[in-house]
Protein backbone atom coordinates (compact mmCIF):
# COMPACT_ATOMS: atom_id res chain seq x y z
CA UNK A 1 0.00 0.00 0.00
CA UNK A 2 2.91 2.15 0.84
CA UNK A 3 4.40 1.84 -2.72
CA UNK A 4 1.32 2.53 -4.32
CA UNK A 5 0.52 5.86 -2.47
CA UNK A 6 4.26 6.67 -3.38
CA UNK A 7 3.36 6.25 -6.88
CA UNK A 8 0.63 7.65 -7.18
CA UNK A 9 1.90 10.74 -5.49
CA UNK A 10 5.01 10.60 -7.91
CA UNK A 11 2.61 10.27 -10.62
CA UNK A 12 0.65 13.37 -9.86
CA UNK A 13 3.97 15.35 -9.27
CA UNK A 14 5.35 14.40 -12.91
CA UNK A 15 1.79 14.87 -14.37
CA UNK A 16 1.93 18.40 -13.08
CA UNK A 17 5.35 19.41 -14.00
CA UNK A 18 4.14 18.31 -17.44
CA UNK A 19 1.32 20.69 -17.28
CA UNK A 20 3.96 23.15 -16.61
CA UNK A 21 6.11 22.34 -19.39
CA UNK A 22 2.88 22.04 -21.44
CA UNK A 23 1.95 25.55 -20.87
CA UNK A 24 5.55 26.70 -21.07
CA UNK A 25 5.77 25.46 -24.66
CA UNK A 26 9.08 23.18 -23.33
CA UNK A 27 7.07 19.90 -23.94
CA UNK A 28 4.91 18.23 -26.69
CA UNK A 29 1.03 18.50 -26.04
CA UNK A 30 0.99 14.21 -26.77
CA UNK A 31 3.47 13.94 -24.15
CA UNK A 32 1.19 15.99 -21.35
CA UNK A 33 -1.85 14.25 -21.89
CA UNK A 34 -0.24 11.13 -21.82
CA UNK A 35 1.66 11.70 -18.88
CA UNK A 36 -1.79 13.54 -17.15
CA UNK A 37 -3.69 10.35 -18.26
CA UNK A 38 -1.43 8.03 -16.12
CA UNK A 39 -1.18 10.70 -13.17
CA UNK A 40 -5.50 10.01 -13.32
CA UNK A 41 -5.03 6.08 -13.63
CA UNK A 42 -2.94 6.14 -10.99
CA UNK A 43 -5.12 8.36 -8.81
CA UNK A 44 -8.25 6.33 -9.59
CA UNK A 45 -6.62 2.77 -8.95
CA UNK A 46 -5.58 4.44 -5.44
CA UNK A 47 -9.39 5.46 -4.45
CA UNK A 48 -10.61 2.06 -5.45
CA UNK A 49 -8.33 0.68 -3.08
CA UNK A 50 -9.25 3.14 -0.69
CA UNK A 51 -12.40 2.37 -1.05
CA UNK A 52 -12.23 -1.25 -0.55
CA UNK A 53 -10.07 -1.21 2.41
CA UNK A 54 -12.80 1.58 4.12
CA UNK A 55 -15.57 -1.35 3.17
CA UNK A 56 -13.55 -3.80 4.60
CA UNK A 57 -13.42 -1.51 7.97
CA UNK A 58 -16.77 -1.22 7.95
CA UNK A 59 -18.07 -4.37 7.50
CA UNK A 60 -15.15 -5.59 10.40
CA UNK A 61 -16.90 -2.78 12.72
CA UNK A 62 -20.36 -3.87 11.99
CA UNK A 63 -19.87 -7.77 13.50
CA UNK A 64 -20.83 -8.85 16.51
CA UNK A 65 -18.04 -10.35 18.86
Amino acid sequence: LQNLATQTVNDIKSADAAAMAGIEGRMDTRKVVDTVMAAEHSLQTAIAVRDKIVSAYLDLSRMQI
